[in-house]
């Protein structure tokens, strides 16, 4: 196995959406927005035909996954006790509605970094992958989740 490898990061921002964090127990538990960003980390031992880890201009799905989750949206989390209401606020139009895992920026980078890496597979068959992804809600907080996919062969 190889000990050196090429690494390129992207970053894509503007996405507002706001969401609650419903177990908090101060001003996080209220309704509350951000315009989140979220960057990528890539790695590869062997670059592509183009010389890149990652093309950039081939991420066009997952930015497109980005926006249709966190743009103008409002996410909360799958066992929030006010999620019925919610849903009637969503059928109703005034809110476009995602249920999550974990709102959260921790959740939110973990997410991605599923997302990135199920893009590069399928693509790469293994060649590249996402070894970091992170969740920004402002300039001051931002959480990371960072793994090596257990299918990445290099």
């Amino acid at each position: 196995m190889s000990t050196t490898s090429y690494s390129c990061r992207k970053h894509f921002y503007g996405y507002p959406c706001c969401h609650r964090q419903w177990r908090h127990q101060d001003h996080c538990r209220y309704v509350h927005g951000y315009s989140r960003s979220f960057t990528f980390w890539f790695k590869s031992i062997e670059l592509d035909s183009c010389g890149f880890v990652v093309d950039f201009s081939s991420l066009k799905f997952l930015e497109k996954r980005l926006r249709d989750q966190f743009d103008h949206t409002f996410l909360v989390n799958f066992d929030d006790p006010l999620l019925s209401r919610w849903e009637a606020l969503h059928k109703e139009g005034a809110i476009d509605l995602r249920i999550m895992k974990n709102v959260g920026m921790e959740g939110t980078a973990e997410l991605i970094w599923e997302w990135s890496n199920e893009l590069l597979l399928s693509r790469d068959s293994g060649r590249s992958c996402c070894w970091k992804a992170e969740a920004r809600e402002n300039k001051s907080n931002s959480a990371t989740f960072e793994s090596i996919p257990n299918w990445y062969e290099k």
